[in-house]
């Protein structure tokens, strides 16, 4: 069975530079995508794309090349983030503001940046208490590199997948609790077993 073509917002996506910075006002380069494809969003709002993205797009899109708006950014050279080891707290906020699973580490230990991963969103550098995260530019071959942004696009698509992931299991754990909650409401039996096993652990010392 051959592929299926790719989407309008398929080609427009693999133009976009998957930094996934959120600069353009989505959660993403391929909600983005998608909102440009749709007709809903101009092409005049990813930063990191710059004066070139938009006049790709211009070009895929039959439409006139329009400058950045300046409401979401200036362009600028991409940069890496770089976390300065010394000063680290070990407080994983930059772990969970970075949408492509660019930086590692663990509760109380050291943060790094994978460098070879890491997009240039800066989405980390407010995240910090500290800071201690600090930007340098980024080589034009990994700016320019197509294999780069595939592989930020395929990082942020399997963050995405496990945090919904995690979402939907918290999710129905509450909803478990929640259950069980309310079968022990209606039932007298078990509501005395639940009052009796609650004053058992107030007595515990």
């Amino acid at each position: 069975m051959s592929p299926s073509a790719p989407t309008l917002a398929d080609r427009i996506d693999a133009i976009l530079p998957q930094t996934q910075c959120e600069q353009c006002g989505f959660h993403g380069c391929r909600p983005y995508a998608e909102a440009i494809a749709l007709g809903e969003a101009p092409i005049n709002r990813c930063p990191p794309g710059g004066a070139e993205g938009i006049a790709r797009l211009a070009a895929l899109l039959t439409l006139p090349a329009l400058p950045l708006d300046p409401e979401h950014g200036v362009e600028k050279p991409r940069m890496l983030a770089r976390v300065v080891e010394n000063q680290c707290i070990g407080c994983t906020k930059c772990i969970q503001a970075c949408p492509v699973d660019a930086i590692v580490g663990a509760a109380k230990l050291m943060h790094t940046v994978l460098s070879d991963d890491c997009t240039g969103c800066e989405l980390c550098v407010p995240a910090c208490p500290v800071d201690c995260i600090v930007l340098e530019p980024m080589s034009l071959s990994q700016v320019n590199d197509p294999d780069h942004a595939d592989a930020a696009r395929s990082h942020f698509q399997r963050r995405e997948a496990r945090l919904a992931e995690e979402r939907a299991e918290r999710e129905a754990a509450l909803a478990a609790q929640k259950a069980q909650v309310a079968a022990i409401k209606e039932n007298p039996v078990l509501a005395a077993l639940a009052r009796a096993k609650a004053r058992q652990q107030e007595r515990k010392p």
